[in-house]
């Protein structure tokens, strides 16, 4: 079956970024959120105990780290994901669940449980996500309490997403409607994320929402499509979680039927969904940290778009290139160096390389260029690094963010 896209602005063709709305999770037809405090982290209180819940069993697939290792809810969440249905998840904030042995295994389970008995929903389809710190033993006796007080709602998906927050500093929603040849869809998410984020999987928590009817096939190959060109292009710090969770759940409450494999229709979904996770994973990328920006890779003329890929994620990784664009110091040799580390087919003889739209180098050396401009531009919200070779058609991006203090001070006082 083909869910293969082109880019996204075939289906958008006015902008490469399509008019999203800021709905978040429970845009789509069919689904409820909420959240509620567990003081899970001394401090003052916050919400930290959100979940996400459908009308109706739902078709459902998730991506889960690569790390080898795994956090509790993880193992809990792969397990239940197995048969491909779903009804929702329930996340916690401010404690990773990791590292923590059969008891972190016995209490992620009783989340899931007991937050089954708070939605009425069977307890095997509910899944559980958790993020924070590694290594501490949840406090259950304040995530039972938490969890008890969730009272999901149509319009309580902004607090689900403030409430799976850790060091990011803005939540991040976003929801997009496409026509199929049926009628509407929605498709709607929230995700965290601001540190420990590199391409292996998802780099974050995400959920994400849509009232399409979908088969498991196709929400599956869908979904691992759109995670490959958006989560999967991202790097912050170049660490991958223990905890790392992309889900997908489909209510199919538009009641437009299922979608044919392979048709039309498949095609400006799967597309549709992958706007909605790259407008997250830049929102991700975007709030890394200790960032004062946002670095865009964009690589043409690769081989191909697995190669175009691979090498822009070489560039948006490179703490080099990252500190370079703190610094706004247009040093484009540790871009072509970048590139060079990719390991993918090129001739270094016919590598041209423009910052914020300005030629810096070409055919793979230096080219007269005005510094005093291109510094300038390094220091937009967001600095756009391209990259062009001579291979064929290919083409890819990525997302990253630049490199400072900072994110230093950040994770050295993180448990402190």
């Amino acid at each position: 079956m083909d869910v293969e896209t082109g880019p996204v602005a075939e289906l958008f063709a006015a902008s490469p970024r399509p008019a999203f709305g800021a709905s978040g999770v429970t845009a789509a037809r069919g689904f409820q959120a909420g959240a509620a405090s567990a003081s899970i982290k001394d401090g003052p209180p916050r919400d930290d105990i959100a979940v996400v819940v459908a009308d109706a069993p739902c078709v459902a697939h998730a991506v889960f780290t690569q790390c080898q290792v795994v956090a509790a809810p993880v193992i809990v969440s792969r397990e239940r994901m197995r048969g491909g249905h779903a009804q929702g998840i329930v996340i916690n904030s401010g404690n990773a669940n990791a590292c923590t042995g059969e008891a972190g295994l016995r209490d992620a389970r009783e989340m899931a449980e007991i937050a089954s008995i708070q939605t009425g929903i069977h307890p095997a389809l509910m899944l559980v996500a958790s993020t924070g710190v590694i290594g501490v033993p949840l406090p259950m006796d304040r995530v039972r309490r938490g969890i008890r007080e969730l009272r999901p709602t149509r319009d309580g998906g902004h607090d689900a997403a403030r409430a799976i927050m850790t060091t990011d500093l803005v939540p991040k929603e976003v929801s997009l409607s496409v026509e199929l040849q049926a009628g509407t869809v929605t498709i709607g998410g929230m995700a965290k994320g601001a540190g420990m984020v590199h391409p292996n999987m998802a780099t974050m928590l995400c959920v994400v929402t849509t009232d399409a009817g979908l088969d498991p096939l196709l929400a599956r190959r869908a979904l691992q499509t759109a995670a490959d060109r958006s989560f999967n292009q991202i790097s912050i710090d170049g660490d991958t979680s223990t905890n790392d969770t992309l889900v997908l759940f489909a209510s199919g409450a538009a009641g437009t039927g299922a979608i044919a494999p392979g048709s039309s229709d498949a095609r400006t979904f799967a597309a549709a969904l992958e706007a909605v996770c790259a407008e997250l994973a830049r929102m991700v990328a975007r709030d890394g940290e200790g960032a004062t920006r946002l670095i865009e890779v964009l690589v043409e003329g690769a081989r191909n778009d697995e190669q175009a890929r691979r090498i822009a994620r070489e560039v948006a990784k490179s703490n080099l290139v990252k500190a370079a664009i703190y610094g706004r110091d247009p040093n484009w040799g540790r871009i072509l160096a970048a590139v060079g580390n990719a390991g993918a087919s090129l001739n270094p003889n016919a590598v041209d390389v423009f910052i914020g739209g300005q030629q810096v180098a070409a055919r793979g050396a230096a080219t007269p260029f005005d510094a005093v401009a291109v510094s300038e531009a390094m220091g937009a919200d967001e600095v756009v690094v391209r990259v062009v070779l001579d291979r064929g058609g290919g083409s890819g991006s990525a997302w990253g963010c630049d490199l400072t203090e900072g994110y230093v001070k950040i994770n050295a006082e993180y448990t402190t």
